[in-house]
């Protein structure tokens, strides 16, 4: 702490990311980072754009981007917005259209940074309880007598659950508070999940974020884009052009090009960590493990005879390492990404040992 901090800074309790260790020979499965390569398309484009264009700034509204997912997404280029990965748009989202004199809402158990957010921008949230099962029960975010949300927002599928609200439920919420923001973050949605981009001209007030760093494997260009009203995507723009107004660097925006063209290299990839995933839920029971269902890129497992946060120290003594939240209703859960089908076995291995000794 510092004299010099300012009260906002005092009173902030940061986010804290994964870990990223630098070891030779790790297992890491704690980051939900794609165990495959990006599109060899878009490393091409990467590698063609690191010439002497490079002395020069980018392209301020990325208009090649917001074209290639506008014509993807079957959208109009006003209803896109772009941003240095998810977390950076959904920055500008909480300020441009979820800082309301109503309550935030959002489920008790999600991404950590929503709550960093708030406490950023002042915000007053409101935790909504996820069922018994971790599952998101879409009438609990409809407006009651003297209860109303000045915006809602989680992840579909749901994180650290990977629990998958189907785009009826999303409907259901969206239609029934027309006065209110409604963001659905969907980091995750390649791996089995419907976007509820396919709403978002039936509805002005849905906006749905997405990021290239999980499906699309670019997580080290740091790629996110939200897609909406056109209204919305003002807020944004205007919110990031006050400050920042040279989001994507020239390798981003080629790189993220290609891929949204490779659709081919895309769905082969997501398809492989599904049935990657599988493989992992099934083996993951015979052990014993309790596995929620996951429509993402890692699962949510328990084991009932075994501390959470002991088979992660175990794991991490094997060179492995997966993710444990010290938080009430989840602190016996580890959440594991699926990596290749080499690092599952791996893991499971390491598992059957730990268990069996």
């Amino acid at each position: 702490m510092s004299r010099y901090w300012s009260s906002v800074v005092h009173g902030l309790t940061p986010y804290v990311p994964g870990e990223q260790p630098k070891l030779e020979h790790l297992v890491k499965l704690n980051t939900n980072e794609n165990p495959y390569g990006p599109s060899p398309r878009a490393l091409e484009a990467i590698q063609a754009a690191t010439g002497s264009t490079l002395r020069l700034y980018p392209d301020p509204n990325s208009d090649a981007l917001k074209a290639a997912l506008a014509t993807y997404h079957k959208v109009r280029t006003d209803q896109v917005f772009v941003g240095n990965g998810s977390d950076e748009v959904l920055a500008h989202v909480f300020l441009a259209l979820l800082n309301q004199d109503q309550p935030l809402w959002f489920p008790d158990i999600t991404y950590s940074f929503y709550p960093v957010y708030c406490g950023l921008y002042g915000i007053q949230s409101k935790l909504v309880p996820l069922r018994e099962d971790f599952s998101i029960r879409a009438e609990d975010y409809l407006p009651r007598f003297n209860d109303q949300a000045g915006g809602i927002i989680f992840p579909n599928p749901n994180a650290p659950t990977g629990c998958l609200l189907p785009l009826a439920g999303i409907e259901r919420i969206v239609a029934g508070n027309p006065d209110v923001v409604v963001v659905i973050d969907e980091a995750y949605v390649d791996f089995g999940g419907d976007t509820a981009i396919a709403l978002v001209d039936r509805y002005p007030n849905l906006l749905v974020v997405q990021t290239f760093s999980k499906g699309r494997s670019l997580a080290g260009l740091r790629v996110g884009f939200a897609v909406g009203h056109p209204a919305l995507v003002e807020a944004l723009e205007r919110v990031k052009n006050s400050f920042n107004s040279y989001p994507l660097d020239r390798l981003a925006i080629v790189g993220a090009v290609a891929s949204v063209q490779d659709e081919a290299y895309f769905q082969e990839n997501c398809q492989k960590v599904v049935a990657t995933r599988q493989t992992l839920v099934e083996e993951m029971g015979q052990l014993g493990f309790e596995v929620l269902p996951s429509a993402a890129n890692f699962i949510f497992a328990r084991h009932p005879s075994y501390h959470a946060m002991e088979l992660s120290m175990a794991l991490r003594e094997k060179a492995i390492i997966v993710r444990h939240f010290r938080k009430p209703r989840i602190d016996q859960y580890l959440r594991i990404t699926v990596g290749t089908d080499e690092q599952c076995r791996i893991l499971l291995d390491a598992l059957a040992e730990i268990l069996g000794g």
